[in-house]
């Protein structure tokens, strides 16, 4: 009779810890204007592509914003996983994701219509509904959302 070895099982807990904070002068995400405000309050003017995530809560509060990815001068990696974690953690209703184009150009990319849709299908099966997509540019944003891309 062969006995089997015992297989141990790791006991885990989840939080968040937060690491900052930000102020900013709406209370809520009434429009992409107020998401990307808070997009570009929150990544400045990096060199290189950041994408993030701004959890909102029943009313639109943002509640917690976190950096998925940071990449190089003209794309970024990620995977809905990695954008859906801190919303999940966070008892998020929505999220609104944004990135910026170190071009100046916020014009969307094929990758970037494939990636909304991707997140947009994700969030109807976790039931967090991706409110918006923005780009950042040189003084100026797309919302994937106005023109249908998202």
């Amino acid at each position: 009779m062969t006995t089997l070895a015992k297989k141990k099982i790791n006991i885990v807990s989840l939080q968040i810890i937060k690491e900052d904070h930000q102020w900013y002068s709406k209370r809520y995400v009434r429009s992409p204007d107020d998401a990307a405000e808070i997009a570009r309050q929150y990544l400045g003017n990096p060199d290189r592509e950041h994408l993030i995530a701004i959890c909102l809560n029943t009313k639109y509060e943002p509640t917690h914003i976190e950096t998925i990815s940071i990449g190089t001068l003209s794309s970024t990696v990620y995977t809905p996983r990695e954008i859906f974690k801190t919303a999940i953690i966070a008892n998020s209703a929505a999220i609104v994701i944004a990135h910026n184009h170190p071009s100046g150009n916020p014009e969307p990319s094929n990758e970037d219509q494939q990636m909304a849709k991707r997140v947009q299908e994700t969030g109807k099966l976790l039931g967090i509904q991706l409110l918006d997509c923005i780009i950042l540019g040189d003084n100026s944003y797309i919302s994937m959302k106005e023109v249908d891309l998202c």
